[in-house]
């Protein structure tokens, strides 16, 4: 996959790509008999990269919980952005 992996990087990280860039996002709890009964952590895990046709943001996307969000380019780096839960 990637070995450049950084969980909310300060403004001041130099990161090398290709890289993941991963946060926390949001958080799912479902209900069941008016009780939790399944809580998922969602987080928000971005493909950086210079090459457009990278295999990395595929890989990302066969994660068990993924769901693509968006796709934009910024800087001359291709960003692929998913939501992931756990």
């Amino acid at each position: 996959m990637v070995s450049n992996v950084y969980f909310q990087p300060p403004p001041d990280i130099k990161m090398q790509y290709p890289c993941i860039v991963y946060e926390r996002d949001d958080r799912f709890t479902a209900h069941a008999g008016n009780k939790p009964y399944a809580h998922m952590v969602a987080y928000q895990v971005t493909v950086i990269d210079r090459d457009p046709d990278s295999t990395i943001p595929d890989q990302v996307a066969d994660l068990r919980f993924c769901e693509f969000q968006r796709t934009y380019k910024a800087d001359n780096l291709n960003h692929d952005v998913y939501k992931l839960f756990f």
